[in-house]
């Protein structure tokens, strides 16, 4: 059935062009589309577990939830596959979770206490340097 030539123009002038059939190159990768999906399986399920492997791993000491839940630090809930940690002695977002400081963040807080403490204060020795002579020729201390 065509169209008149003014019902043409009415359908152009709505923004609406004529389908396109499909080239070679968009047939041929239906196709080896379609050929994956029934060499994958079942079907969809066989899809999602394709996608399932090929998903990022974790972060460390995270899982995904087997449950739905509610995080003990912020109180908020959270649905079943979603990225949970140990906050505590719970389960819950990894974002409320105190964060472990590095080995290098630890040794800096220990001298730090030391320091606060006194027992390390090597800027408040005299010094036993004369001015404008070499290390060795040092007087002695008072």
């Amino acid at each position: 059935m065509g169209q008149t030539p003014a019902q043409k123009a009415a359908k152009a002038a709505r923004g609406q062009q004529p389908k396109k059939r499909p080239g070679k190159a968009e047939i041929e990768a239906f196709k080896r589309a379609q050929s994956a999906k029934k060499k994958a399986g079942a079907g969809k399920s066989a899809v999602k577990k394709a996608a399932a492997k090929k998903t990022v791993p974790l972060p460390r000491d995270s899982v995904r939830a087997a449950y739905a839940g509610t995080s003990p630090a912020c109180f908020k809930d959270y649905d079943k596959g979603t990225v949970i940690t140990k906050v505590g002695e719970n389960w819950g977002h990894p974002g409320c979770a105190p964060r472990q400081p590095s080995a290098a963040e630890r040794e800096f807080e220990r001298n730090k206490a030391r320091i606060e403490s006194g027992e390390t204060f090597r800027s408040r020795k005299p010094s036993d340097w004369r001015r404008g002579a070499s290390v060795s020729s040092t007087r002695p201390a008072r």
